[in-house]
């Protein structure tokens, strides 16, 4: 070993953690990423599991992993392939050796690669490396669960109870490797395990021993420091898609004034948004966990119409299971926010890898003429300024909104300064007694807005505005029961046309890039980070290009086509066989229009994108 170890400086790392899933694997990256951020990194996750409860120890199918990407500026995604991977098995290194640098890093628990450990990961040999013609990278074997013992011995913990402290001992090496302060690991320790003072100590000593240990040997040649960038001032945290969703709602539901409702039932890998707003009391939110899908999204209906900001969060099967009455919002004009955390499909799929294919769900998902609005979020911190547009429509517009995440932003998370609130729009609900002039006496209650056909919210219990709304269509004028051809088509069209206005009331799409490129490089919602690193490498590579990234989808920007039209060529690129691409070409006509799909539950992988993308545009 040598006896000096090189000091140097790095703009971004990659480091994946990888393990069983009883290692802890998801804890050690949340910690790690954690104090990074408040080291003043930038950071973006993307935690990997299985969907399995607890897969066969040791087995390939039971890998765990979680990947952070820590850098000084322009961390975009959790990167391509790691730069330190750190093994806890030898499963964990034949799945990830796909996912490693030349020159990577892999620390390995030597005591977890004995013969009967290689035996269950499937190697032939003794040499999983050789096996893996893993050539180029720096393999550092430590006795990880062996020195954890050593580490614990005296404290009366049991065998069992010392084992499962080794991801702590892996984490303090990483942070010895990067420079990471164990001061302020070892509060979160204390944060995280406030009511087990016990374990807090077990941990902070088995964090020490990891970190004493490769400062100790000089365990590599060099170690690593990302420096910190001036950031604008405020107060920071590292916070996940799911919770960014659920303070988003939050807040919308604060600034119109209204008491947020929550009628959900957990599904993967939506629930800690349910989760999170069951802890928020404080803010008069009302979250219940109902018996399924369906009374989760008909308890949000019911709500609605008794004045709440109302919402359901679900992924696609359970989406599925919300059309009837997501058909019953859009037919009594109520506002409501559906959230459809999107994950691998058909059925039950791959419940914790993510997915882009709900996209044809959510635009035409219900029987009948059923227009809504649809949204796509495009980072885990744009989580909460979409749940805040996506509430600020409904309630605004009177309509269901339908805000598409997925697996990778709503579980991955970045470093995000809280908002000041003074900073958004105000949220007007649409009261009758607030817009409509002419007296109780006079409204019916699909009377509307004659410019943006936005029907009037009369809540119940105010003074003379008894209505009654339901599921069977009902006449333009007078609001009772009707069955009359010419009045189904006039309410038909009116909520379609309703719907296309609200393009009147959100951004234009953006542009970013070159302004006189010919390729447009076109995505939408989850994979915004991984398009816009795709662009900027192109753009250094010499060549002009630009980027649409699209998170208002129905209705699309008013400028869309005209923006569409002026490149030769536009290539989208999607997590699906192409629903987005079709959108597309079925409003405009589009027939310039090249395809990128990939449906692995894996994120896009930029390296890939950047020489895909390069050929279509240098095809004649």
């Amino acid at each position: 070993m040598p006896n000096k170890t090189v000091v140097k400086d790095i703009k971004q790392v990659t480091v994946r953690f990888s393990g069983d899933s009883g290692d802890g694997m998801q804890l050690t990256g949340t910690l790690f990423s954690t104090l990074s951020a408040i080291f003043g990194n930038e950071i973006a996750t993307f935690p990997d599991y299985p969907a399995e409860i607890r897969a066969p120890q040791g087995s390939l199918h039971g890998v765990s992993g979680f990947q952070v990407r820590i850098g000084s500026k322009d961390v975009f995604n959790s990167g391509d392939k790691a730069d330190v991977l750190v093994a806890m098995n030898p499963a964990a290194l034949k799945v990830n050796a796909q996912y490693l640098k030349k020159g990577s890093i892999v620390i390995y628990d030597t005591d977890s690669f004995e013969k009967k450990d290689l035996e269950k990961a499937r190697f032939e040999t003794e040499n999983p490396f050789e096996e893996l013609n893993a050539t180029g990278i720096q393999a550092i074997p430590v006795a990880i669960t062996g020195m954890t013992k050593a580490a614990l011995e005296g404290t009366g913990m049991d065998n069992k109870a010392m084992i499962r402290s080794k991801n702590m001992f892996a984490l303090g090496i990483v942070c010895w490797l990067f420079n990471r302060p164990l001061e302020i690991a070892d509060r979160l320790l204390e944060e995280k395990f406030a009511k087990k003072p016990l374990l807090v100590q077990a941990n902070m000593k088995v964090l020490a021993a990891g970190y004493n240990y490769g400062n100790n040997i000089h365990l590599t040649t060099s170690t690593y420091i990302i420096n910190t960038v001036e950031h604008e001032k405020g107060y920071y945290t590292d916070i996940n898609g799911n919770t960014a969703t659920a303070y988003g709602l939050i807040a919308a539901a604060e600034k119109a004034d209204l008491q947020l409702f929550l009628g959900s039932y957990p599904i993967t890998p939506a629930t800690d948004i349910l989760q999170e707003l069951s802890k928020r009391k404080d803010f008069g939110v009302k979250a219940l966990q109902m018996e399924d899908e369906i009374a989760g999204i008909c308890t949000a209906v019911g709500a609605s119409f008794t004045g709440s900001l109302s919402a359901t969060s679900t992924s696609g099967p359970g989406l599925a299971l919300k059309s009837e009455a997501l058909g019953l919002a859009v037919m009594t004009e109520l506002p409501l926010v559906v959230v459809d955390v999107q994950r691998g499909g058909p059925s039950t799929g791959m419940p914790t890898k993510s997915e882009q294919a709900d996209l044809n769900q959510a635009l035409y998902g219900r029987n009948g003429e059923s227009p809504l609005v649809v949204m796509a979020a495009t980072s885990p911190t744009d989580c909460f300024d979409s749940a805040f547009w996506a509430s600020k429509i409904a309630v605004e517009h009177m309509t269901p909104v339908i805000l598409l995440t997925d697996g990778y932003i709503a579980n991955g998370a970045s470093s995000w300064k809280i908002p000041d609130m003074k900073d958004y729009p105000e949220i007007k609900p649409h009261y009758v007694q607030t817009y409509f002039n002419e007296g109780a006496e006079s409204w019916t209650p699909y009377l509307r807005d004659e410019e943006t056909l936005v029907r009037y919210w009369a809540v119940p219990g105010t003074p003379g505005y008894m209505h009654r709304v339901g599921g069977l269509e009902k006449d333009y004028n007078t609001g009772i029961i009707s069955s009359n051809p010419d009045n189904h088509e006039l309410m038909v069209k009116t909520r379609r046309e309703k719907i296309e206005k609200i393009a009147d009331f959100v951004p234009e799409q953006e542009v970013l890039g070159d302004e006189d490129a010919d390729t447009l490089i076109v995505g939408w919602g989850g994979t915004y980070g991984h398009m816009l690193e795709t662009m900027l490498r192109i753009k250094d590579n010499g060549k002009k290009v630009a980027l649409a990234h699209f998170k208002f989808i129905s209705p699309l920007p008013r400028n869309t086509e005209q923006l569409l039209k002026k490149y030769k060529k536009i290539i989208v690129a999607e997590q699906n066989t192409g629903q987005f691409a079709a959108y597309l070409r079925g409003k405009f006509g589009c027939v310039n229009i090249y395809q990128f799909n990939q449906i692995e539950g894996q994120p896009f992988r930029v390296d890939e994108l950047v020489a895909e993308f390069t050929k279509i545009m240098e095809e004649k």
